[in-house]
């Protein structure tokens, strides 16, 4: 008699999950159909039903992690009000205190160093940062939103790198050299109100700037 088949629809989902904990442990070039199927606890064939490939498996995956942390991204801006506000959450998120680890790092740079070689990644890689930037640009203009995503970037990896301690408020300074001295104009002060709602507070007009309303 046949096996009975296992219900188990959530498997394709676990299966992106394990890929992700695999290139975390073992990086992009180390990771296999094997390694994915035993940490997701599956039959290897399951992998090639799902994925046309080791490299579809591996662009999905990572697109995945991509969504999840520009959501954990947006959220840890939710509260800001306030310029300074502004500069403390850019300093948190370096710190580490927004929700990313340094295991979420290594996986973030697997991705970009993959991507260099593949086009497919380079478009996951290019749409998270344009997100990343969209919700700086609800604070600062598209210039210095590009300027602080990168500073966020680089200074993540060199306290990541460091041997020593990376001091919190030497990175504020940094940041706030970065992000500038600015008052929010008649329309940010209304955007950031309370009140509103995500989708409001993320116009074009809603940010801070260096001209006074």
């Amino acid at each position: 008699m046949r096996r009975p088949r296992r219900h188990d629809p959530d498997r394709k989902t676990r299966i992106l999950d394990a890929a992700i904990d695999v290139i975390a442990e073992h990086g992009v070039a180390g990771t296999t159909h094997r390694l994915i199927a035993a940490a997701a606890d599956v039959p290897l064939g399951s992998l090639t039903y799902h994925f046309t490939s080791l490299e579809d498996l591996r662009v999905q995956a990572l697109r995945r992690y991509a969504e999840r942390m520009s959501l954990v991204y947006a959220a840890h801006f939710d509260g800001v009000r306030t310029h300074e506000q502004f500069i403390d959450a850019v300093t948190d998120l370096i710190q580490g205190d927004a929700g990313a680890d340094t295991h979420d790092w290594v996986i973030a740079y697997e991705l970009y160093l993959a991507a260099l070689r593949d086009p497919a990644l380079r478009v996951v890689t290019e749409t998270w940062m344009r997100t990343s930037r969209t919700v700086l640009e609800r604070f600062v203009d598209p210039v210095t939103a590009r300027g602080v995503d990168a500073l966020i970037e680089g200074l993540t990896m060199h306290k990541i790198l460091s041997t020593t301690p990376y001091p919190k408020e030497q990175i504020r300074r940094v940041v706030a050299r970065a992000a500038g001295k600015a008052t929010p104009a008649r329309s940010a002060r209304k955007s950031l109100h309370p009140g509103r709602t995500h989708a409001e507070v993320s116009h074009p007009s809603d940010r801070f700037h260096d001209e006074e309303p």
